[in-house]
């Protein structure tokens, strides 16, 4: 362990602590640290300590007790040490009163360097010989010594050499250390994630009591801390290696999906501390019950790069950080745009375009007809379609500030699809959720509404003032710029046929489903059922036109993930096997994903190719008489090569200009987009 001096001074300990119940022994170990300068308000420190203390008991059992909590008081990392001869309840799983209280106090802006001392140290109170020590440990200076690492306890039996420890917070493992070549098939093998709501204590905790319950067991184990001294992910190789995963967690577990087709055992993170041998009995009856072949369950998949301890971004330029954030909101975006995007397709092959005007299938439902599964399919991916801007707009923010602003960035996203600000104005509202509430969970408040503060007062006025930004401030001027647009448009017919595609065109493609894309599609689908009866009638073209520049954007970004893989993350290449089908299926938002992710390049990229597409069809005078449906109502176009063509040509032309806009940057890091989380005041954001 490297040095830690400071952490706690001979001051900071009582060796004859003897308090009447658990709330004046808090008191007087906080008074230590109030005398040392390391809290400035005795009051503000304890209220936070009690608030931590009231998301779940601190008492570890075996007599240890370890009350703790981020908090603006405090100046600097810090520990307090007690020891009671009559122990203190701390409501330890075992009964057991605590002699042994570590007292762990964090700034609310703590380094990476300090926190991770602190997470050593709490890795540290598994050791019996540590723990021994301090119980008989005859001075505060030979206390202050054992926990500064400036004095060795009694050393414990060496642990086996097959075990494979996950890496000490203090001395970060390589990102992707590899699994050892040897012994690659010896005994099990398994995996585990702890991480709990303030990610000091209980993370690192959990950690060392599964390392040693499995060295007793004579198990390999690897440890991903998922806490505050940051995160180190846990190889490709080792996950697809291993026979079973281990979640030991209070708060939920990032990037879940790399563990997928494992045997699971998933429970609370004190479950970890107190019951570690029962958890790696368990999962290994699971692999027994699941027989062999555990470990090709699945595949490696590249490692989340690792945040650092409270935002997640030190070190990274803003616009690195803003791709993150926005990669978070399509993560979570991505599995609606594929179930809601297929199931209309799917409809529109079994019930042709005019299931979209079908009939709600509640008390309409036939079980024979293929009509109402067509109709079942529709209403339900269009459902599915409905919550695409909310969930985008709400792990946007949960990506700036967690849990704490996930409530401001869905209800903006919702608000955002009632004024029409589409995927764009989701954008907004989750940033601005995101920030407000980042800015919020800082506010030093008083005592009296600390405790209320993640559950209440933060969600109230932060949904409160997205709301405002979305209904008051962008919503009015969206509004009269539709309408005036619409009148514009209608003033574009005729004569300017193919300037009125090529602006179509753009209109499709810039917002992908938002408030342009509807007005022209609104503005086509208006004058279609004004069309009259002659074949190439004016109202037939523009929606002929409409419809290719809606299926280039996700059918160019397709192609562009074939033709340059490189350019292009490994789940943005799985959304483009989606995105031939959505494109096809005349389904604009399947590009949605690749244009959150990247906007100042697949936007201008989409714009171009649907450009194309719309004026060619104009100038071909390829003419529609259905309203939506894609390739599937060919039948109904006239002129269907011609209008082909021009598909073919503005995805080529959208696959051309994203290409060369994505070179001229560098290539994207060939890893998924990490569900990042800011971890920023934890104490305030988790349950």
């Amino acid at each position: 362990m490297s040095d830690t001096s400071g952490l706690i001074t001979p001051a900071l300990v009582d060796l004859h602590l003897a308090p009447q119940d658990k709330s004046e022994a808090l008191r007087a170990l906080a008074q230590r640290l109030v005398a040392e300068g390391r809290v400035t308000d005795l009051d503000g420190f304890l209220a936070d300590v009690a608030a931590r203390e009231a998301q779940a008991p601190t008492g570890m059992g075996d007599g240890i007790g370890i009350p703790h909590c981020r908090s603006p008081h405090v100046t600097r990392p810090s520990v307090a040490f007690g020891r009671s001869a009559r122990g203190v309840d701390f409501d330890a799983p075992d009964g057991r009163p605590a002699d042994l209280i570590f007292m762990i106090a964090a700034p609310a802006g703590a380094d990476d360097a300090h926190l991770r001392i602190l997470a050593a140290l709490a890795g540290r109170l598994m050791d019996p010989a540590f723990t021994g020590a301090l119980r008989d440990a005859e001075s505060p200076g030979a206390v202050a010594a054992l926990v500064n690492g400036e004095e060795p306890p009694v050393a414990a039996a060496p642990e086996p050499a097959a075990v494979a420890e996950s890496p000490d917070p203090e001395t970060p493992a390589p990102e992707t250390a590899a699994p050892e070549a040897a012994d690659a098939d010896a005994g099990l093998r398994l995996v585990a994630v702890t991480s709990c709501p303030t990610g000091i204590a209980h993370t690192y905790m959990a950690a060392k009591a599964l390392e040693l319950a499995a060295a007793r067991a004579g198990v390999r184990i690897q440890v991903e801390t998922q806490g505050s001294a940051g995160t180190t992910p846990l190889a490709p190789e080792v996950i697809a290696a291993a026979d079973a995963v281990i979640f030991a967690h209070d708060v939920e577990v990032r990037d879940r999906a790399r563990f997928a087709g494992k045997p699971t055992v998933d429970v609370g993170v004190k479950a970890a501390v107190n019951r570690a041998d029962d958890l790696i009995a368990q999962a290994a009856g699971l692999v027994a019950e699941t027989g062999s072949g555990a470990r090709a369950a699945a595949a490696p998949v590249a490692a989340p790069s690792a945040p650092s301890a409270l935002s997640g971004t030190t070190g990274e330029h803003w616009a690195q950080r803003l791709r993150k954030y926005l990669m978070t909101g399509v993560s979570y975006m991505i599995p609606f745009v594929a179930a809601g995007g297929l199931l209309i397709a799917l409809a529109f092959a079994i019930g042709g375009y005019r299931i979209a005007s079908a009939p709600s299938v509640l008390g309409h439902f036939d079980w024979t007809s293929s009509h109402s599964w067509a109709a079942m399919l529709f209403q339900t991916g269009k459902t599915s379609f409905g919550f695409l801007v909310p969930v985008l707009s709400g792990y946007i923010a949960w990506a700036i500030a967690d849990r704490a602003a996930l409530a401001a960035g869905i209800a903006g996203g919702a608000v955002s699809v009632a004024v029409g600000a589409g995927f764009l104005g989701g954008i907004v509202s989750g940033l601005a959720a995101g920030f407000l509430v980042l800015w919020m969970i800082r506010w030093n408040v008083p005592r009296a509404i600390r405790g209320i503060m993640p559950v209440v007062v933060i969600p109230l006025l932060s949904v409160a003032a997205v709301g405002f930004l979305m209904f008051v401030v962008v919503g009015s001027p969206i509004a009269s710029a539709m309408s005036g647009l619409t009148d514009w448009l209608n003033g574009l017919s005729g004569s300017n046929a193919i300037l009125l595609g090529v602006l179509l065109g753009a209109m499709m493609a810039f917002d992908m489903g938002g408030p342009l894309n509807k007005v022209a599609y609104t503005f086509a689908a208006g004058a279609l059922t004004a069309a009259g009866t002659t074949p190439d009638a004016g109202s037939l073209k523009v929606m002929a036109a409409v419809m290719a520049a809606g299926m280039t954007p996700p059918l160019g970004m397709a192609l562009a993930t074939v033709v340059r893989r490189r350019l292009f993350t490994p789940e943005e290449r799985e959304n483009g096997k989606a995105a031939w089908v959505l494109g096809a299926s005349f389904i604009t938002e399947g590009a949605i994903p690749f244009a959150a992710a990247d906007p100042l390049r697949v936007i201008p990229a989409n714009m171009v190719g649907s450009m194309t597409a719309g004026g060619l069809v104009m100038a071909f005078g390829s003419t529609l008489r259905a309203p939506h449906g894609g390739i599937w109502v060919l039948p109904l176009i006239g002129s269907p090569f011609l209008y082909l063509v021009a598909v073919v040509a503005g995805t080529v032309v959208t696959t051309g200009v994203v290409v060369v806009l994505k070179g001229m940057r560098r290539p994207a890091v060939p890893a998924a987009p990490d569900a990042v989380r800011s971890g920023a005041e934890q104490e305030l954001v988790g349950a």
